[in-house]
């Protein structure tokens, strides 16, 4: 998988036009400073606390880039009149495999862009990006999944079109609560 892959986001009232692309090593500093975030920090299962955390981070998802089994994608917050780009938080598609109907999704959202929109319209593109890079290639169902309790995540999956299929048991110490899966199908 090429990971020059950019996509883009439109602007909305609210909400400067976002670019999604693949995490490099220059986005460690807005990382680390992004991630010092407590709310954050409560529902990621990596810290990042440090550089060298944000680069092993970074590493990890050119890695699955690498691997073509995980895309992870930076969310930028564009101002073209300005040139001002700002960290926005992370989408990722992972568990991605040829032949193997369904795949998981994953976004995280910096406290400045938290109540804008932006992770419904980041993981949205995200969504039509992997049904038609990998649908071709067997992907019917995508599974979005989130701590009961993280009443942020279930407004996010239900304004992106992943409609609640069931409670999972809690699976410590990544998944400590019980959760909610979210799905969305390729023809919804």
């Amino acid at each position: 998988m090429n990971a020059a892959v950019t996509l883009p986001a439109d602007a909305t009232p609210s909400a400067p036009a976002l670019v999604l692309r693949p995490w490099c090593v220059e986005d460690v500093a807005a990382l680390v400073e992004v991630c010092q975030d407590s709310a954050l920090r409560h529902w990621t299962s990596t810290p990042v606390e440090n550089h060298a955390d944000g680069t092993r981070w970074v590493q990890a998802q050119q890695r699955g880039w690498a691997a073509g089994d995980r895309f992870g994608f930076a969310l930028i917050e564009t101002q073209p009149d300005t040139g001002h780009e700002q960290l926005a938080g992370n989408v990722v598609l992972k568990e991605v495999a040829s032949g193997k109907p369904s795949a998981e999704v994953g976004y995280w959202t910096a406290a400045h862009a938290r109540g804008r929109g932006v992770a419904p319209r980041a993981l949205e593109v995200l969504t039509s990006w992997a049904f038609d890079t990998f649908g071709a290639d067997g992907l019917e169902r995508l599974e979005l999944l989130h701590q009961e309790d993280n009443l942020a995540s279930c407004r996010v999956a239900q304004k992106s079109g992943y409609e609640f299929a069931r409670v999972l048991p809690a699976a410590p110490p990544s998944f400590p609560l019980d959760g909610h899966l979210h799905i969305r199908h390729t023809d919804s």
